[in-house]
């Protein structure tokens, strides 16, 4: 707790949690970015799954959604961490943030594991046949866990110490 007594206590972020106008704008920000980049994750995997977007290739589906994902993804991010640090005391005991961490953390995981098998080689992807199981494994382990991560999220403010 003394940690985050000591980020709580930073002038920029204690003026930012105090904000009337900041504070709120930050976290609708921050969870119109879940929303939006939510929505792209599984639209990507639904194309992955074969169940959605049959129209355009994996290679046009990855492509086009990656710049959106990786601006999204930053402030999303961004937004999350300054909101966590400047109410450090108040999520530091709630099981729900960091279950969201711990997440976070195997969504990581699951980025540097399936990026270069899947991500990184879709034009493979698009000459298949068929869609690898592999593909299709990480598609529902993805799904899992964002669904996961983003109701961890929802449920930080409802636990109560």
């Amino acid at each position: 707790m003394d940690i985050s007594h000591s980020l709580e206590n930073i002038q920029f972020l204690s003026d930012f949690a105090d904000s009337v106008l900041v504070y709120p704008i930050v976290l609708s920000t921050h969870l119109t970015c879940i929303a939006l980049f939510g929505g792209m994750i599984f639209a990507t995997n639904l194309r992955l799954l074969g169940v959605a977007f049959k129209g355009l290739t994996i290679t046009e589906m990855v492509t086009s959604l990656r710049p959106f994902k990786r601006v999204g993804g930053t402030i999303m991010i961004s937004a999350g961490l300054l909101l966590a640090t400047s109410e450090a005391t108040k999520y530091a005991p709630n099981p729900f943030f960091w279950c969201k961490m711990f997440i976070l953390g195997l969504i990581g995981l699951h980025g540097l594991v399936f990026r270069p098998l899947i991500y990184n080689r879709t034009e493979e992807l698009d000459r298949s046949p068929v869609i690898p199981g592999y593909v299709k494994v990480a598609a529902i382990l993805s799904l899992t866990l964002w669904t996961a991560m983003f109701t961890m999220g929802r449920l930080i403010a409802y636990w109560e110490s």
